[in-house]
C-alpha cells in the first residue's frame, strides 16, 4: 500500500519542523546542551514503570505473533538494560562538545584567516527493528551534537518508543531545546518516505538485521550509517593460553549471541585443535550451543554437524557457532579477511609476533588480542552511548559516537582581500602560517 499524498506532505511537514528547531539547537552553548541531557535522564527515571510496562506490552504482542528468538532478545527491555541506557544519557552529558572544535586555525596572508570548525550534519532518521533503549542512546548523542532526530522503532517496538519518546520530549520541554528536535514515526509507510526525504535528512542510521540494513542501503541517496553483517571471529593460535581462549570463547559467544559483535566462527590452529576443541566443545555444548565443524573438526569430535560453506557466510544472531581448524595464522588471517564483515575479530596468543601481525592484517574496524568481541560497543568504548556500528572503510568506522555526528565547515575571514592579488606576473605570495 502506497502512502497517501496528505501523509507523505505530513511527513515533510515534520521534517522541516525538525530541521528548524535543530538549527537552533546547533548554536546553543554546551551547558544548555547538557541541561538538556539531564532533563531527559531524569525524566526517562520518572517514566520507568510506563517505558517498561509499555515493553511488556510489545514483547506479548510480538510472542504471540511468532517473532524470531534473536528479534525478541532485542526487543526486551528490562530494568537494567533501561537503567545502563539513562546511566549512558548522563555519561554523553559529561563528554566534550563535539561542535565548534576549531581543527585549523591558519593565516594565509595578513587580515585573511582560515578556521576549519565542526558543526552538527542536521537531521538523523534513524530506523531500528528492535531495541528500543537504541531511540535513548541516539537522543541523547543527537542533542549533544547539536543534531535534530527523526525516530522509526519497528512495529514490534511501537509501545516502547511511543514511552520513550513522550518522556523525552516532557524532559526538553522545560529546557532550552525545542522538544521538535525529536520526532518518532510510527508505520512501515513512513520509513519508506522518509529514505526520500534526502532535502531534509542527513544522515540515515538504521539498526536491526543484515536483510534491514541492505534494504535500507539500497533504497535511498541520504548517506547511511550502519553495517549489513555482523560475522565477528575468534582465533585460537597455538600459542594461546587455552584455560584463558576458554573463557573468552565463551563470553564472545555466549554472553548475548543476538548482539552484532557475538562471534559466529570459531578459528583454531591445528596444533593445539585435538586437545582444545572437545574442551571448548564441552564447556560449550553445556550452554546450549550448537556446534558445526569441518571435515577436519570431525574427525577430531564424529558428532559434530558438518559446516557447509554457508555457515563461514551466516550471522546466526543465536547460540550456534561455526567451528575450522587452521595451520596456520595466516590461514585463519586468510579466512577472516574472506569470510569477515569487518565488524570485530579477536586473536588469543601469547605470542606478541601472532599478535602484532593479526592486529595489522585482519580487515576490520575491530581487532582484538586476548580479549572477547563484545567490547566491541559505545559505552564500553567510554562514548557514553553509540548511534550504531559502522562497517565501512572510509570513517566513521566501529562504534560511532558523537564525532560521527558532526562535519566541518571552512570559515575564511578577510578585509576586502580578492585572489587576483595572489595571481599573475606580480602575484603575492601566501604566508599559510598556522595560528597556535
Amino acid at each position: 500500500m502506497n502512502i497517501s499524498g496528505d501523509r507523505s506532505l505530513n511527513l515533510v511537514a515534520i521534517a522541516k519542523r525538525t530541521r528548524l528547531a535543530a538549527l537552533k539547537l546547533s548554536v546553543l552553548s554546551t551547558e544548555a546542551k547538557n541541561q538538556a541531557i539531564a532533563a531527559i535522564a531524569q525524566a526517562l527515571e520518572s517514566a520507568k514503570d510506563e517505558i517498561l510496562q509499555a515493553n511488556i506490552a510489545d514483547c506479548q504482542a510480538a510472542a504471540a505473533q511468532g517473532i524470531a528468538k534473536p528479534l525478541y532478545k532485542r526487543l526486551q527491555l528490562d530494568e537494567y538494560k533501561l537503567k545502563d541506557a539513562i546511566a549512558g544519557v548522563r555519561d554523553v552529558g559529561k563528554l566534550a562538545d563535539p561542535v565548534g572544535a576549531v581543527q585549523i586555525n591558519r593565516e594565509l596572508d595578513t587580515g585573511l584567516i582560515l578556521k576549519r570548525i565542526t558543526c552538527p550534519l542536521g537531521v538523523l532518521g534513524v530506523i531500528f527493528e528492535a531495541r528500543p533503549e537504541a531511540a535513548i542512546q541516539i537522543v541523547a548523542l543527537a542533542i549533544k551534537s547539536g543534531n535534530g532526530v527523526i525516530l522509526k522503532g519497528g512495529k514490534e517496538a511501537i509501545r516502547s518508543c511511543e514511552a520513550i519518546v513522550k518522556a523525552i520530549k516532557q524532559g526538553l520541554s522545560a529546557t532550552a531545546v525545542n522538544p521538535d528536535v525529536v520526532q518518532l514515526l510510527t508505520s512501515r509507510e513512513e520509513t519508506l518516505e522518509l529514505l526520500k526525504l534526502d532535502k531534509y535528512v542527513d544522515l540515515i542510521i538504521p539498526r536491526g538485521s543484515n536483510a534491514f540494513v541492505r534494504f535500507v542501503q539500497e533504497n535511498t541517496r541520504i548517506p547511511v550509517l550502519g553495517h549489513a553483517d555482523g560475522i565477528c571471529h575468534l582465533y585460537i593460535d597455538q600459542a594461546a593460553n587455552l584455560e584463558k581462549a576458554i573463557i573468552i570463547t565463551v563470553d564472545a559467544k555466549t554472553h548475548y549471541p543476538a548482539a552484532c559483535n557475538a562471534i559466529e566462527t570459531l578459528l583454531l590452529h591445528a596444533d593445539i585443535a585435538p586437545d582444545f576443541l572437545p574442551k571448548i566443545a564441552e564447556v560449550l555444548q553445556t550452554q546450549n550451543v550448537e556446534l558445526r565443524g569441518d571435515e577436519h573438526s570431525r574427525e577430531i569430535l564424529p558428532n559434530l554437524t558438518l559446516a557447509t560453506e554457508t555457515d563461514w557466510e551466516t550471522e546466526y544472531s543465536d547460540l550456534i557457532l561455526a567451528i575450522k581448524i587452521v595451520n596456520s595464522l595466516e590461514e585463519a588471517i586468510a579466512h577472516i579477511n574472506d569470510y569477515g564483515s569487518k565488524h570485530t575479530d579477536a586473536i588469543v596468543t601469547e605470542d606478541p609476533e601472532a599478535a602484532n601481525t593479526f592486529l595489522a592484517l585482519v580487515n576490520a574496524a575491530g581487532v582484538y588480542h586476548n580479549c572477547s568481541t563484545r567490547f566491541a560497543d559505545g559505552f564500553r568504548y567510554g562514548f557514553g552511548a553509540e548511534v550504531g556500528i559502522s562497517t565501512q572503510q572510509m570513517p566513521p568506522r566501529g562504534p560511532v559516537g558523537l564525532e560521527g555526528l558532526v562535519t566541518y565547515k571552512y570559515q575564511l575571514i578577510g578585509d576586502g582581500h580578492i585572489a587576483a592579488t595572489y595571481t599573475g606576473a606580480n602575484a603575492k605570495s601566501f604566508t599559510h602560517k598556522d595560528i597556535k
